[in-house]
């Protein structure tokens, strides 16, 4: 399962979510999908997604580890 902080770095960011959809070219909808974890993002939208904040995907998308 993959995991973010767009909601964290959204508000950190003081954008709305309509203000970081029509910067990486998606729906409202979409970004409300990532925040709650049911939407998966394509490399591109999150590769967008680290633009607008500036730093590595790897910071914002995390893959969850499941217990051994």
């Amino acid at each position: 399962m993959l995991t973010n902080r767009v909601k964290e770095l959204r508000a950190r960011f003081n954008l709305t979510q309509g203000d970081l959809a029509d910067k990486v070219g998606v729906t409202r909808q979409t970004i409300v999908s990532l925040e709650k974890g049911s939407y998966t993002p394509s490399l591109l939208l999150a590769m967008n997604i680290a633009e607008v904040f500036e730093m590595p995907i790897e910071r914002i998308f995390s893959k969850e580890e499941k217990n051994k």
